[in-house]
């Protein structure tokens, strides 16, 4: 077995009261060592002051402390390797940006062990990928939903891993989607400004914060609360509408936060749900008579939810330069919006 990896950290001038601060700041950027990450390697015993392991994160240090750092070796994660096409986007050597088809897992679960992103990654990415947070494993900072299509951007080294979820926590990151959803959201409907938690912007734009958690009572959905859960905000924009009158709509939407089922839980909220949710659209069907018999067994039909992560930016972590990534909707979902449009 190798030796581990070991890095010498000087504290500088004016420290940080407190050991996990200093080593964050004083740290080379390319490491990429959060606090969360030096706390386990600090609770491993990995981090030392003159051969002695430091004690907790709380540890004082002084200027010019010389403080170690020993790195094990990169944790196998029990995913495979797997040869499944990619849709790459852009990749450098810091980040890989994935156009993700509906039906890909991001992550290996009990119900889905292989044919997901990651096992595509593990393949496609070799010994490119980093031990990041302490495991030889692809740095994915986000997810959509399986039956999501759409834009997903990875870390390929710590320090990327660390810039990028700084930036989806901080709120910071621009992700617009494109969705089919039933009905109109009319900035001139009274019933929607009557709503809890919405209310509109210049454009049309409708801006709709609430809380969102656990349902009460079915443990596998989501759901908005008058209380606990956590804030979220989605605004949402009319693209096109289809139908005489109305009966369904191609709507932007886009994430302020980002909490599960986050957009299919506000817009089956204000009474737009998304064509083929089937857990979040209800058992809603289009008109025949307003849509023609074509458009309405298209939608019946469709088999997943109609949401499509469209547009992704971000701070480049390598570059500091703002990076933005577009997708045009995927084929299923063009031929949903041509069939309504005819």
């Amino acid at each position: 077995m190798s030796s581990p990896r070991r890095l010498t950290v000087r504290i500088g001038p004016n420290p940080p009261d407190r050991l996990d601060k200093a080593l964050a700041r004083d740290a080379p950027e390319a490491e990429g060592l959060t606090r969360s990450r030096l706390a386990k390697l600090i609770a491993a015993g990995g981090v030392m002051r003159g051969g002695a392991p430091l004690t907790g994160p709380r540890a004082r240090v002084a200027e010019g402390d010389e403080i170690e750092i020993a790195f094990a070796e990169p944790a196998e994660v029990a995913a495979a390797p797997q040869a499944i096409p990619l849709v790459v986007v852009h990749e450098d050597a810091d980040l890989i940006v994935i156009d993700k088809p509906a039906g890909m897992v991001v992550h290996p679960a009990p119900g889905s062990p292989s044919g997901t992103l990651v096992n595509a990654l593990l393949a496609h990415c070799g010994d490119s990928l980093s031990g990041i947070g302490g495991e030889k494993r692809p740095g994915i900072v986000h997810r959509i939903d399986k039956e999501t299509s759409g834009l997903l951007v990875v870390a390929k080294t710590d320090k990327a891993h660390a810039v990028l979820s700084a930036q989806f926590a901080a709120h910071s990151v621009e992700r617009h989607y494109r969705a089919l959803v039933f009905g109109l959201p009319d900035p001139a409907d009274p019933r929607l400004r009557g709503l809890a938690g919405v209310s509109f912007e210049p454009g049309g734009v409708m801006r709709i914060a609430t809380r969102i958690g656990r349902h009460p009572s079915d443990r596998q959905r989501q759901a908005v609360l008058a209380s606990g859960g956590r804030h979220a905000v989605t605004r949402v924009r009319v693209v096109e509408s289809f139908g005489t009158p109305p009966a369904a709509a191609l709507v932007e939407c886009w994430l302020e936060t980002g909490r599960t089922h986050q957009i299919r839980v506000h817009l089956a909220h204000v009474g737009h749900g998304l064509i083929g949710d089937p857990v979040y659209g209800g058992r809603r069907k289009l008109s025949e008579k307003a849509m023609g018999a074509e458009a309405a067994r298209a939608a019946d039909s469709f088999p997943r939810q109609a949401l499509h992560a469209a547009t992704l930016g971000f701070v480049h972590p390598g570059t500091d330069a703002t990076t933005r990534f577009d997708s045009p909707l995927p084929a299923d979902m063009a031929a949903l919006a041509a069939a309504l449009r005819g």
